[in-house]
């Protein structure tokens, strides 16, 4: 059940059309992509001398030999580890180190930091940089068969984004993999040989993941040149390419459509956004919906889950005669197929509707564990429950809401309150571009709310505004207690906010 004979399959059924383009430009079909993935096997297995299981690293932006090298460590029977390319060298070590992995592939940016690491490392053999002359020279004469792995053996070793300690390794499987990339033809969008999928997010995490039902349905890789996400790039690569998707953060989405190039832009060929990762708050939903029309798909997961948890599909972003059309848009959606999905109280007892608890799940798109860390497994996934530390709740029809993360729950005189239902009270206010919430600590009552806020170009936002927006929407006590004006959220790699920062900002400031 080797996930690398996805691409097998897509090469023998497609072998002409574009696999990987870089920009405008096709680099690779599939069926030279096949051929090149086979030959990179050859060198991991033969020349390498990597076993069955060896660790793999990926610590690059997004180029084209990402996906061949991904494919190839599959094909070899190795299992891949995806850094973000964003951290600090000390953050790279501790990855690099704890996975064991014996080979790094990385992008030209990111040598000169990860290139002294394997004399520190006793694990790490080799820094390779991918895409340069080198690296071709590397390339074996003759292609190496699909090693045969068993459907459970790890694939994809992803690292937490480690916000309240050092990262954990989520174990995925070729199953896992397989049963999320299946999903996502069932359950989010169809896809044909004619479609492609453009690059813009880091493909470390869900673009990359993303890439693997299109290659299952002989698609399009695109890669900007850029690597990332430039919104005047991005518009000319969905003019160049047709069946354009894209996986986007939801600050993503509000940078493509509030830039002066989209209003003359070319956009026919978009077919759909996928976004996740962080809320998409309601306002910025509609906006994005009166923008872009019916292209917009939500999904909720996690590293553990990968991409798989709940979603709100295409038609249910526009059935807007719905009598609780804009309770939905700000849920999540209903559970995905192939997956079980609870609300559960503290003793893992499940809660009827309407109820707060924490989100668990079930289903072969589960991670096997944490990497070499038996007591955060045995904690994630007591019952054989996946426990994501999500608060949420359903409604009668099965759409599920997310409050928060557990861990932001403000409680404040003994009451709880969810610092989503204070951000998208203080939205309504039409200078607000972005806000976070948090709770800061208070002698008396526990915590207090607390709000940071970045208002859009030239408004002018007082916190008397938004005092009497949030009593317009919310209870008194809800309220935050002081706003700070900033330029600019703190954000990961993957769009999303870093609360964690902000309290250390309540903490020192």
């Amino acid at each position: 059940m080797n996930l690398a004979r996805i691409l097998a399959h897509a090469a023998a059924k497609h072998p002409g059309r574009p696999a990987i383009s870089r920009g405008s430009k096709v680099v690779h079909t599939y069926s030279a992509l096949a051929h090149r993935v086979a030959r990179l096997a050859a060198v991991l297995r033969e020349k390498f001398r990597l076993a069955p299981g060896d660790r793999v690293a990926l610590a690059m932006t997004n180029s084209p030999p990402y996906l061949e090298l991904l494919f190839g460590i599959w094909h070899a029977g190795l299992a891949a580890v995806p850094i973000n390319a964003k951290l600090h060298q000390r953050e790279f070590a501790y990855i690099l180190e704890n996975s064991g992995a014996k080979v790094c592939f990385v992008s030209p940016d990111l040598a000169d930091t990860i290139a002294p690491l394997p004399r520190e490392i006793a694990t790490l053999e080799r820094v390779i940089v991918a895409g340069d002359a080198d690296y071709e020279e590397l390339l074996a004469p003759r292609p190496a068969a699909c090693a045969d792995v068993n459907g459970d053996d790890l694939v994809w070793l992803f690292y937490t984004s480690g916000t309240t300690g050092r990262p954990k390794g989520a174990m995925l499987s070729h199953r896992n993999l397989k049963a999320m990339s299946d999903n996502y033809l069932e359950d989010v969008d169809a896809i044909t040989e004619r479609d492609c999928i453009i690059h813009a997010a880091p493909m470390s995490h869900g673009s990359g993941l993303y890439g693997l039902p299109h290659v299952l349905a002989g698609a399009n890789n695109v890669i900007p040149e850029s690597g990332g996400f430039e919104v005047e790039e991005t518009l000319g690569l969905i003019a160049r390419w047709p069946g354009a998707t894209f996986f986007f953060a939801p600050t993503m989405v509000k940078r493509l459509i509030h830039s002066p190039a989209f209003a003359g832009a070319n956009t026919s060929n978009l077919k759909t956004i996928v976004y996740g990762g962080a809320p998409m708050y309601l306002e910025d939903c509609l906006e994005a919906l009166e923008k872009l029309g019916p292209k917009l798909v939500q999904i909720y997961g996690q590293g553990e889950s990968p991409m798989t948890i709940a979603g709100l599909s295409r038609d249910e972003h526009m059935n807007s005669s719905h009598p609780r059309y804009h309770e939905r848009l700000a849920s999540v959606g209903r559970a995905r197929q192939g997956v079980e999905v609870r609300v559960v109280n503290a003793n893992d007892e499940p809660l009827p509707p309407g109820e707060v608890g924490e989100i668990v799940v079930r289903g072969e798109v589960v991670m096997k564990g944490y990497w070499q860390n038996p007591q955060a497994t045995s904690d994630a996934l007591r019952g054989g429950w996946l426990h994501t530390g999500d608060m949420g709740a359903f409604d009668a029809d099965g759409f599920l809401t997310l409050k928060d993360r557990s861990r932001d729950l403000i409680i404040s005189g003994g009451s709880n309150i969810y610092p989503r239902e204070v951000e998208e009270a203080i939205l309504h206010h039409p200078g607000v571009l972005e806000v976070s919430v948090v709770g800061r600590p208070h002698a008396d009552w526990g915590e207090e709310v607390v709000a940071f806020v970045v208002a859009k170009p030239g408004a002018n936002v007082t916190a008397e505004d938004l005092d009497a927006v949030c009593l317009q929407h919310i209870a008194r006590f809800k309220r935050p207690k002081d706003y700070f004006f900033l330029e600019a959220l703190p954000k990961n790699n993957y769009g999303k906010v870093l609360k964690t920062e902000l309290r250390a900002q309540l903490l020192t400031g």
